[in-house]
């Protein structure tokens, strides 16, 4: 039956603050929200991140005071992202399934003091290679798939058995959630959930992370082969997104991720709505430096909020964000 005016007045469900909220579809909670860290082995325990304000590389004390403030907050999950020093990097990334190696460590001593702490970590190559690609380079300069993935393997197992709870291949490789899936399950490591980048876009958004990773300077675009667009997906793409989620799903993964969120509001809906397993987003650095960069000029917690909520309406179950200490002050 349709119901027109004066019959159906929408503005009576806005009237007031306690309608409003209980007519609210969705909501946005602290536990909603990861923070994503960046570590360095050195001694200083903040380092400034120039193209990030407000953001920094921790040394492991100043990751265990940042675990702490975020357990406080509600945080339950960290995502840890490494920055080499150049003179471990080498062309294959062998550091990166390195047991003694800064990720491992870090693991180990973030499970020892906050054992309840969800810690995340990134499967890829580009922190430790020295060309600043995501995978094995050959002669051609074109990255190597299945060569990739054996060294995937090796550092996803590595970090699953240093105690991480979960492991997120942010690569782009074809096949690869198989074989590390197949890989943990035949080291006993069975309980690690696997978070797989499914839909991770060539964006633009994620200069800033480049810069705080201090792989940037190893990239020249518009070269054959030197970007990254030969193997993370075009952005003018949905369907192929749908295509990617489900084939990882199929392969063993737990979550799928899409990055960036901003510019992906429908292709996080779209994977929601046709893949049955949990579906994150990733508001990335080129996201948190537009908003924390215009603050003087729009209203910067409203508009954070807003723009976390939005991703969350689009069918987001959790949300990695440089804001998650923040918006959970905001938030509580």
């Amino acid at each position: 039956m349709t119901r027109s005016y004066p019959n159906t007045r929408l503005r009576r469900l806005r009237a007031n603050t306690a309608l409003r909220a209980l007519v609210a579809e969705h909501r946005l909670a602290v536990t909603d929200l990861i923070l994503p860290v960046f570590i360095h082995d050195g001694n200083e325990e903040r380092q400034a991140i120039a193209a990030m304000p407000d953001v920094y590389r921790l040394s492991l004390t100043g990751l265990l005071r940042i675990a702490e403030q975020a357990q406080t907050c509600g945080i339950q999950a960290l995502a840890l992202f490494p920055v080499i020093s150049v003179d471990k990097k080498t062309a294959d990334g062998r550091q990166a399934y390195d047991d003694t190696g800064l990720v491992p460590t870090a693991v180990q001593m973030l499970k020892q003091q906050f054992p309840d702490l969800l810690v995340i970590t990134d499967v890829a190559l580009d922190p430790y290679t020295t060309h600043g690609h995501d995978g094995i380079v050959g002669a051609d300069g074109q990255v190597l798939n299945d060569a990739t993935i054996s060294i995937l393997c090796q550092q996803a197992l590595c970090q699953a058995q240093a105690g991480a709870d979960v492991v997120a291949p942010s690569d782009m490789m074809d096949g690869r959630i198989g074989k590390i899936r197949a890989t943990l399950e035949e080291h006993d490591q069975q309980a690690t959930v696997i978070m797989s980048y499914a839909a991770k876009y060539a964006s633009n958004f994620y200069q800033p992370f480049r810069n705080a990773v201090q792989s940037l300077p190893n990239l020249h675009s518009g070269e054959a082969g030197s970007d990254k667009r030969s193997y993370q997906m075009q952005i003018a793409n949905a369907r192929e997104a749908l295509v990617e989620a489900k084939l990882d799903a199929d392969e063993g993964a737990d979550i799928l991720l899409v990055k960036p969120a901003l510019t992906c509001l429908d292709i996080i809906a779209k994977i929601t709505a046709s893949v049955p397993i949990p579906t994150f987003a990733y508001q990335v650095s080129g996201e948190y430096v537009m908003l924390k960069t215009t603050k003087d000029l729009l209203p910067e917690r409203e508009c954070v909020l807003e723009s976390l909520l939005a991703i969350k309406r689009a069918g987001a179950t959790a949300i990695l964000t440089y804001y998650a200490l923040d918006a959970a002050a905001w938030l509580s």
